[in-house]
């Protein structure tokens, strides 16, 4: 089985660690009724997604209430 043949310094672990980093996802709004929507997801707010209706929200809505 294959062994390093050098031990890996701090500063090295540290270069290549630095990749690692969490980034903050994009946040657009809504062109309907911008409200705040991860790209590529359907709103939750209107149920719209690329201009057309996906997901009938006033119809969940009344269902909840029954």
């Amino acid at each position: 089985m294959g062994l390093p043949s050098q031990k890996r310094t701090k500063s090295s672990k540290k270069r290549r660690a630095s990749h690692f980093a969490l980034r903050l996802t994009g946040v657009n709004h809504c062109p309907k009724c911008q409200a705040p929507i991860l790209s590529h997801h359907v709103c939750k707010n209107c149920g719209f997604y690329k201009g057309r209706e996906v997901i009938k929200i006033k119809s969940k809505v009344a269902k909840k209430k029954k």
